[in-house]
């Protein structure tokens, strides 16, 4: 029996955001952002993981994220905006509220959060994980262009 999809969308999961869970590539930025606040409403860490920019992934902080994911009564997310900004290669803002309860009381952190797509995935761009590249260095999100040109402007 499958449940409403954590993300809000009305949909099944395994009709929503379940697809990506399970491997297909989320075909936009809302919808990876969608995903990965089911991921954390469901503890999905590896996906959580996994859907971050390939370069900051072995910075990210697993446990972390397992407590923050597991620690959490997941109240609700709310999409703002989602704005698509062209370019080779893609990318976008997505602008979303997100509310949970934990041993602190009751909480909502709204984010404008940056993706990028390489090679047919889009990706998060941690803004808690510094990217190590200089202007001129080639972009940690393998374009093949400068930073400057690429993802340093969303930053």
């Amino acid at each position: 029996m499958s449940h409403a999809c954590p993300c809000g969308s009305g949909n099944l999961l395994d009709q929503c955001c379940g697809h990506y869970h399970a491997g297909i590539p989320a075909p936009s930025a809302e919808l990876l952002m969608r995903s990965r606040y089911s991921a954390y409403v469901l503890g999905l860490v590896d996906y959580l993981l996994a859907t971050t920019l390939p370069a900051q992934q072995a910075d990210l902080d697993r446990a972390a994220i397992s407590a923050w994911s597991l620690g959490s009564t997941w109240l609700g997310l709310e999409v703002e905006s989602a704005e698509l900004l062209g370019g080779q290669p893609e990318h976008a803002f997505v602008t979303f509220t997100a509310r949970w309860h934990d041993d602190n009381g009751e909480h909502s952190h709204r984010e404008r959060s940056a993706f990028v797509q390489n090679a047919g995935r889009w990706y998060f761009i941690d803004p808690t994980v510094p990217l190590k590249a200089g202007r001129n260095d080639p972009c940690p999100c393998a374009s093949g262009q400068k930073f400057k040109k690429c993802c340093a402007p969303l930053l």
